[in-house]
């Protein structure tokens, strides 16, 4: 194990491991907590009482943070006509047709975070899935990034739409903000973000299904949160 540092002990003796906090307390705690000089993202990690090896009790879908990541994202469309300005009005950082498919095949490009696709465009697109699947940039219907109402899918992007999606260890990992939002703005977004993937409760799922409810910030402590008092 590796070892662990003077300002993460010192901020680990403010978390009591055998507790599950109320989520007020939660945000709170994560924030104090914080080890790093720089504004650490704050992550939620949930572990869910499905079998992801099944495809009925697969987890996935997305919502915007109503105070968004703190991170800023760079959005690249790839559509033809009319949708290539939809794209740029809503603000794409990059917009355009099999040009971008190109630079991404032949100059190993990847200045951009998100990639958003209509659907006339995926037979190109297909091409580069195999570089673009590794990196979690393949667009998917279930995420929204496969659509022709591009500039809402551009706008939900920059305004903080964030993916869930269960690992093969049944567990979601996702940021929810930055320290610097506070612990308000943070559980504002904890409470968005565990609705819906409470919403998203498989009907095959059986027995509890927020098995456990942490949150982190940066090489910080983890806080677990207790799973009975979040549905609003």
């Amino acid at each position: 194990m590796p070892k662990r540092g003077k300002k993460y002990l010192e901020s680990a003796k403010l978390v009591d491991k055998s507790t599950l906090y109320d989520v007020k307390e939660a945000m709170e705690l994560v924030t104090k907590t914080s080890v790093t000089k720089f504004d650490s993202t704050v992550e939620l990690a949930v572990r869910l009482g499905v079998d992801p090896r099944h495809a009925d009790q697969q987890v996935r879908g997305t919502t915007v943070l109503p105070h968004g990541t703190g991170k800023s994202v760079r959005v690249l469309v790839l559509a033809k006509g009319d949708k290539i300005k939809e794209a740029e009005a809503a603000g794409a950082d990059y917009a355009g047709g099999e040009e971008y498919v190109e630079k991404i095949q032949n100059e190993n490009w990847f200045d951009f975070d998100v990639l958003i696709a209509t659907p006339d465009m995926m037979g190109v697109v297909g091409k580069i899935g195999r570089v673009l699947g590794p990196k979690g940039l393949m667009p998917n219907p279930k995420s929204g990034t496969v659509t022709f109402e591009v500039g809402k899918a551009v706008e939900e992007t920059k305004a903080g739409k964030v993916e869930y999606r269960v690992d093969k260890a049944a567990i979601i990992n996702v940021p929810i903000g930055k320290v610097s939002f506070g612990p308000e703005k943070l559980e504002e977004n904890f409470r968005s973000l565990m609705n819906a993937i409470i919403k998203a409760k498989p009907a095959a799922a059986k027995g509890r299904y927020l098995k456990s409810v942490t949150v982190a910030t940066t090489m910080g402590p983890g806080v677990r949160v207790n799973g009975s008092k979040i549905v609003d």
